[in-house]
């Protein structure tokens, strides 16, 4: 039975990527991706073939929404994780739901998922190519056991489920105590 759940996500920036409008989002970038990489629940995430830091999980590609701006790259995330709750706490708290604030001033308006969620098995690491499949079929199909989001959400086994509100909740505050009490 599937364990860990699996999230890609994908944005289109309004201009090159090294377009000074980009700054606040390379700025955030980093930590963004360091917090995650503490967050509860969290389990791995890809790396990018040609940037240190994790292993990428094979050849990055993008889906067919991807609009090249002249520089061949777009902002898009794998990663794995225990459980929805702990996705949604790392996403809407901190860093990373203050850049979510800041979409609008780097990415186009998505006509399309800006994520996508699908469960795998332990023993499985998704791979680049997989997440676009899952993430055009959620585009093509909508919500589904095969590719789903927070708000149609699709337990292990296929069966239409809630996110647990209040366990995300206590998840974001779990997180807030923990940088409060960091030691200097």
């Amino acid at each position: 039975m599937p364990a860990r759940l699996a999230l890609f996500t994908f944005g289109q920036f309004r201009m090159p990527a090294e377009d000074p409008a980009n700054d606040g989002f390379h700025e955030r970038n980093d930590p963004i991706l360091a917090a995650a990489d503490t967050a509860e629940g969290f389990i791995a995430r890809s790396g990018y073939a040609d940037e240190p830091g994790p292993e990428c999980w094979g050849e990055q590609v993008y889906p067919r929404f991807h609009r090249d701006n002249g520089d061949d790259w777009a902002p898009a995330t794998l990663s794995l994780w225990r459980d929805a709750e702990s996705v949604m706490a790392f996403t809407y708290s901190d860093i990373h739901n203050e850049a979510m604030r800041h979409a609008r001033d780097w990415f186009d308006k998505p006509g399309w998922p800006p994520l996508v969620l699908w469960w795998v098995a332990d023993d499985h690491t998704p791979d680049w190519a997989e997440a676009v499949v899952r993430h055009e079929h959620l585009a093509d199909h909508g919500p589904t056991p095969h590719a789903f989001t927070f708000k149609a959400f699709f337990d292990a086994v296929g069966a239409p489920q809630s996110v647990d509100q209040d366990r995300v909740r206590d998840l974001i505050r779990q997180r807030a105590v923990r940088k409060t009490e960091k030691p200097a």
